[in-house]
């Protein structure tokens, strides 16, 4: 991978003095991180027992330090709107944000619909370097639910999935037989589960859409389509994953499905998380996303959902707009927040005190790594040193204006959160650092895309 243009590179380098929090490896002490030459080497019970000149130390007292967490729901929408954002932003972003990869969705222009586009994106962000970039295919030709796209060779040049999303497969037909034809590929099925007739709608449908007047979206609309998508998964085999779940109906289909021993997994985003509709009481498109913020209860559902172990992903269903895009009102704005910056911060403020820690570090990367089968979860000597760091309680204020991403627009605008990204290391490279000083050391580390 080739380095960021503002990362730190080292052949040799020790992370010292952090508390490793690895599920993979069952681990939750200090340790220090021995990186040789891109991959973990060593996992050493305190500080190296030599100093070695050709060996650089990064003091990391305070920080925790995780497997390299992975985004698996990013919009980097390069090609076609690079408006809203560039493939060199995202990557800025996800690296800020504590990503040490990031799975980019196909609804780009042109769709990733073909093994030339798969191989066109990846090239780029190996040449761009920093945050690891793994490209999902589309279902079908455009995405536009009918002709089965070249599932077999976008697979071979390095798709990681496959998804229409943006909207659901619309044929039932079509869905089924592709995945009965790459079914023996360990590639999974991402659902953006929405029906395609509630399409378009403003809002969730609930008291607040009655009360503002506004025709809203049921959470049947996501229901019913992850039902029928979960059956398809049981009826050929497929491996399957439920994106940005937002009802209490999608998540008894959801547990219904992996009681069943279906291979289905779903995601939850820190905004389904956290906010409901009442954000939208006043008419604001800024608010507008999709699936829609639902009510209080569905917010209380997903948060159960993680806590028992029904959702094991999270992500950040990034998807970045311009400024006016989103100023439009309710019914013009586009749909789809900014999160790459926020996602782990608001995700850990969410479940504070509902869920323990190994199990939010496992949601964000070994789980993740394992859905894609790529490289990371883990801290395991031998695997690639992808690392993410994070101050437990460093409150810090959501400013907008600071984003990496090109795209402004977060409900967490303004919020305290005290869980902050501090440090990604990409194949040993630091490509983001923020280390606070630590009394009587040396000046830490600094990198920012």
């Amino acid at each position: 991978m080739t380095p960021h243009p503002n990362s730190v590179s080292a052949q040799a380098r020790d992370f010292v003095g952090a508390r490793v929090v690895d599920p993979s490896l069952s681990l939750d002490a200090i340790r220090t991180v021995v990186v040789r030459k891109g991959m973990i080497a060593a996992l050493l019970d305190g500080p190296p027992s030599a100093v070695d000149p050709n060996v650089e130390r990064v003091d990391c007292a305070g920080l925790l330090l995780c497997p390299g967490f992975i985004d698996p729901h990013v919009h980097a929408r390069e090609p076609g709107e690079s408006h809203k954002e560039t493939l060199a932003s995202a990557l800025g972003a996800a690296a800020a944000g504590g990503f040490a990869g990031i799975a980019v969705m196909p609804n780009t222009k042109p769709a990733l619909d073909d093994a030339s586009h798969i191989r066109r994106l990846a090239d780029a962000a190996k040449r761009l370097g920093g945050t690891r970039c793994y490209p999902v295919g589309a279902v079908t030709l455009r995405r536009e639910g009918s002709a089965i796209a070249p599932l077999r060779s976008m697979a071979a040049a390095g798709a990681v999935a496959f998804s229409d999303d943006g909207h659901a497969t619309a044929s039932l037909k079509t869905l089924y037989n592709a995945a009965r034809l790459i079914a023996d590929l360990p590639q999974p099925m991402l659902s953006h589960c929405e029906d395609p007739t509630f399409a378009g709608a403003l809002m969730h449908e609930g008291e607040t859409s009655d009360r503002l007047g506004i025709p809203g979206t049921p959470a049947l609309a996501e229901s019913a389509i992850a039902a029928r998508d979960v059956l398809v998964a049981q009826a050929t085999g497929k491996t399957w994953h439920l994106c940005h779940v937002s009802s209490s109906q999608t998540v008894e289909v959801l547990r219904w499905a992996r009681s069943a021993g279906i291979r289905v997994s779903g995601e939850a985003t820190p905004h389904h998380l956290q906010c409901t509709d009442e954000r939208l009481k006043d008419y604001d498109g800024s608010m507008r996303v999709n699936p829609p913020l639902r009510s209080a209860a569905d917010v209380d559902a997903l948060r159960r959902a993680v806590a028992d172990g029904s959702i094991t992903i999270f992500a950040s269903d990034h998807a970045p707009h311009a400024d006016a895009e989103k100023a439009a009102p309710l019914s013009g704005a586009c749909a789809g927040f900014s999160g790459l910056e926020v996602a782990v911060a608001a995700t850990f403020e969410a479940l504070a005190g509902l869920v323990a820690l190994p199990t939010l570090v496992a949601n964000f990367s070994t789980k993740v790594a394992a859905l894609l089968n790529v490289p990371g979860g883990t801290l395991a000597p031998g695997s690639p040193a992808d690392l993410t760091g994070l101050y437990l309680k460093r409150p810090w204020i959501v400013d907008p204006l600071a984003f990496r991403s090109k795209g402004r627009v977060t409900p967490f605008a303004g919020r305290t959160f005290s869980v902050r990204p501090a440090l990604t290391v990409v194949a040993g490279d630091i490509v983001y650092a923020k280390l606070e000083p630590v009394a009587g050391r040396a000046k830490p580390i600094s990198v920012t895309p």
